[in-house]
C-alpha cells in the first residue's frame, strides 16, 4: 500500500487553521480524513471544535475516533511523547484511512515537524503531502502578523529565540518558506489594492512557484489543499528555515494556560465586554470556549486573539449534554482565581 500521506497545516494564532479544518471535514469528498490537534491547555476546545462537526469516524457509537489532540504545545518538542505513538497508531489504521492532517500550534515551527518523517518508524510508512501556511490578511495590510502582536512575541519566546533581533519577523518567514500553499484568510475585510500589496510582501519568502489561494472564511475545495505529492521530508534543504543550526529549543515557563469550567449562562455582548476588559488588565494572548446562553438551545462558540472576539452557534445542546461555558485562556502567568473573579464579578 501506498505511502499515508499527511498535510500539515501551519499559521498563526488566529490565522483561522481550525476554521479551514472544519469545513474540510464538513466537505470531505468521501475522504477518510484523521486529524491531529496540536492543543495547548488541558481542555481540547480546538479538538472539540472540530468534532462538533459531526461529519468524523470517531462521533459514531463504538466507533474509534479519528481526532488525536496533543497536549504539550509545541509538536516539535513533543513528538518524541505524544507524536510517535499516535503516528505509529494511525499506521496501524491504514486502511481506514485516507489521509492525516496535522493543525500545529501558533507555537510551532513546521520544519522540525517534518524532519520527524525521517524516522525510520514513520519514513516508510507515511509522507508529509503537503505544508500550507495559513495567513491572516487584514493584520498583514494593517502592518502586524496577527491581530495581537504581544501574542507573536509571546509564541516566539515559546520558541526560544529571543537573542533575535527580529524574533516575529523570522517566524512568519520560517512558515512561508516552508509552504507548498499559501492560504490568504480574512480578504473580504480588506480592499483589492491591499491586497494586491500584501501578496507582493509575500512572495519574497516563498518557493519558487508557490501560490496563493483567496480563503476568506476557511472554505475552499479540498482538492486543492490534498494531494501535492510533494513528499517534503525529502526536499527539507530547498526550504531554508532561521532555525536550520539550532538545537532543540526549550519554552518559556511563563506562558501558562488557565480553563475554567462555569455552571453560569453568559449573554454574548456581555460576556465579550468582560473579556474585553480582562485583556487589557493581563497578558492574556488567546481565548477559545463554548458558551451557555439564556434560553438558546445552541452551544455559542467564543474565540479572541487581542481584543478581538468572534462567535458563532455550532450546534444544538445534546441530550443530558451538561449546558455550561467552558473556555481556556492562554496568557504569561495567569492566575485562575484572578481570571474567574474577572468573568463572574
Amino acid at each position: 500500500m501506498s505511502k499515508l500521506p499527511v498535510t500539515v497545516v501551519t499559521g498563526f494564532l488566529g490565522a483561522g487553521k481550525t476554521t479551514l479544518i472544519r469545513h474540510l471535514l464538513q466537505n470531505n469528498q468521501g475522504r477518510r480524513i484523521a486529524v491531529l490537534v496540536n492543543e495547548f491547555g488541558e481542555i481540547g476546545i480546538d479538538g472539540d471544535l472540530l468534532r462538533s462537526c459531526q461529519v468524523c469516524e470517531g462521533e459514531k457509537p463504538n466507533s474509534p475516533g479519528t481526532i488525536f489532540e496533543l497536549t504539550n504545545g509545541c509538536l516539535c518538542c513533543t513528538v518524541q511523547e505524544e507524536f510517535l505513538p499516535t503516528m505509529q497508531e494511525l499506521l496501524q489504521r491504514r486502511e481506514q484511512i485516507d489521509c492525516v492532517l496535522i493543525e500545529t500550534s501558533g507555537l510551532a515551527l513546521p520544519k522540525p515537524l517534518v524532519q520527524a518523517f525521517r524516522w525510520p518508524e514513520i519514513r516508510t510508512q507515511a509522507t508529509v503531502d503537503g505544508v500550507i501556511t495559513v495567513v491572516d490578511c487584514q493584520a498583514i495590510a494593517s502592518g502586524q502578523f496577527t491581530g495581537d502582536l504581544i501574542a507573536l512575541e509571546a509564541q516566539r519566546q515559546a520558541d526560544d529565540s529571543l537573542e533575535h533581533e527580529t524574533p516575529i519577523e523570522e517566524l512568519f518567514e520560517d512558515q512561508l518558506a516552508c509552504a507548498d500553499l499559501v492560504l490568504l484568510t480574512k480578504t473580504d475585510l480588506i480592499t483589492p489594492e491591499a491586497l494586491a500589496q500584501v501578496q507582493t510582501g509575500l512572495q519574497q519568502h516563498l518557493q519558487l512557484g508557490v501560490k496563493f489561494v483567496a480563503c476568506p472564511q476557511g472554505e475552499i475545495d479540498p482538492s486543492i489543499l490534498l494531494g501535492f505529492n510533494a513528499a517534503v521530508e525529502d526536499h527539507l534543504e530547498q526550504r531554508p528555515s532561521h532555525h536550520d543550526e539550532e538545537a532543540d529549543h526549550n519554552h518559556d515557563d511563563g506562558i501558562n494556560s488557565v480553563h475554567l469550567v462555569l455552571a453560569t449562562q453568559f449573554e454574548p455582548a456581555d460576556l465579550i465586554s468582560r473579556l474585553q476588559a480582562l485583556v487589557q488588565h493581563q497578558e492574556i494572548y488567546r481565548v477559545k470556549g463554548f458558551v451557555a446562553v439564556p434560553n438558546k438551545a445552541m452551544r455559542l462558540v467564543i474565540q479572541g486573539v487581542g481584543n478581538r472576539f468572534e462567535t458563532f452557534y455550532d450546534r444544538p445542546w445534546r441530550e443530558n449534554e451538561p449546558q455550561q461555558t467552558t473556555v481556556v485562556f492562554i496568557g504569561q502567568e495567569l492566575n485562575q482565581t484572578q481570571v474567574q473573579q474577572a468573568l463572574l464579578n
